[in-house]
């Protein structure tokens, strides 16, 4: 049984976005590793599952995918600018195939056929890592892609230099072939892929010595991939035309390229926001001060206010993430996290204990203790 995105972040099925968005950074904020240092490993476990729930049901797309068919849903299913598609029947000739061909089918009732499906080259997948800092204004990356490519010699035609490519003399040209059988009355009409040239409707004279008729070679191959700015984790980008050439020629399927996001240490995305958990020294959270805080466009000083507490958040403007495709960018939330020492001199101790006196708090074995 699939995951339950809802229950996971406690929401109800019908929840908004910013029900999402609120249940999210409460489970953030109480999950995430760098709060949980006694019980990490299973606080990022259980951060990792809310992100993925807040990612799904965030997604208009993912959610309705998600809400009609569940986890199970999800899984060989990428985006692109035309919505989603599976990569189960990546042509409509896939379907064609299960039912052996429908051309005679289209003959015997309508009188005519539908044009020959030109064959279609098989999908391929390729999985690449960015900073998140690229995300702001995209990046571009090499892919190495092992694959079947345009055999260099006889330029996809199957043929050897100098001989002739000819038309099927036993299909005609279709690659298909159509078998009658009589039955009493009743005829029966199958269509079948032509054995002769194999669906390709062409004869070779001489098959090319480096791809042996097929017009094809397995070769690795670099492609530049713009990586957009504003992409989300585990985006899927699709580039046409660059995916296998199919035997005997026809149209090259498509390259899919899966995008993963390394997140720096502290940090958590929450669509063009950032938040980041920044502690400080306790006299500088008492008497303010100032602090520089590493963000993705480089150092930068932070003034912090007298008296402030722990789990404050400061807001940093324009600094966070554009939208997909770049815009105006997020902001960068700083949440503050009092530092307490952990070890003290006998110096430290006393001063602590006069600014305890001093600020008439009730002195407490285990606080003084420690």
């Amino acid at each position: 049984m699939g995951k339950d995105y809802y229950e996971i972040l406690g929401v109800p099925r019908n929840a908004t976005k910013e029900e999402i968005k609120r249940a999210y950074r409460k489970l953030a904020k109480k999950y995430h590793p760098d709060l949980n240092p006694n019980n990490r490993e299973e606080a990022e476990e259980k951060f990792k599952e809310i992100s993925e729930a807040y990612e799904v049901l965030m997604d208009d797309k993912k959610r309705e995918i998600y809400d009609k068919y569940g986890e199970e849903g999800l899984k060989g299913r990428v985006f692109s600018d035309e919505g989603f598609t599976w990569n189960d029947f990546t042509h409509f000739s896939d379907i064609w195939d299960i039912f052996g061909g429908m051309g005679g089918f289209f003959r015997d009732f309508f009188g005519f056929s539908p044009p020959r499906e030109e064959r279609r080259g098989r999908d391929i997948a390729v999985r690449v890592n960015i900073e998140l800092k690229d995300v702001i204004n995209g990046v571009d990356k090499e892919i190495k892609v092992k694959t079947y490519d345009t055999c260099p010699v006889c330029h996809g035609t199957g043929a050897a230099p100098g001989s002739e490519v000819k038309t099927c003399p036993a299909c005609g040209g279709t690659g298909k072939k159509k078998v009658v059988v009589r039955k009493g009355p009743f005829q029966f009409v199958s269509v079948t892929t032509c054995n002769v040239c194999h669906g390709t409707g062409k004869v070779i004279e001489k098959k090319c010595p480096k791809c042996g008729g097929t017009g094809r070679v397995l070769q690795e191959k670099t492609i530049v991939v713009h990586i957009p700015p504003g992409i989300e984790n585990e985006d899927a980008l699709r580039i046409r035309g660059k995916g296998e050439i199919p035997e005997g020629g026809g149209i090259p399927g498509d390259l899919y390229v899966y995008v993963h996001i390394n997140m720096p240490k502290g940090y958590i995305r929450n669509g063009r926001d950032l938040l980041k958990v920044e502690r400080i020294p306790f006299p500088i959270a008492a008497l303010g001060g100032e602090i520089e805080v590493e963000t993705l466009d480089g150092a930068q000083k932070v003034k912090i206010s007298s008296g402030t507490e722990s789990g404050s958040e400061i807001v940093l403007r324009g600094k966070g993430l554009p939208p997909f495709g770049g815009g105006r960018r997020g902001d960068l939330v700083l949440r503050v996290e009092i530092d307490v020492p952990k070890k003290l001199t006998k110096r430290a101790k006393e001063l602590i204990k006069e600014l305890a006196k001093e600020l008439s708090v009730e002195k407490k074995k285990s606080w003084f203790g420690r």
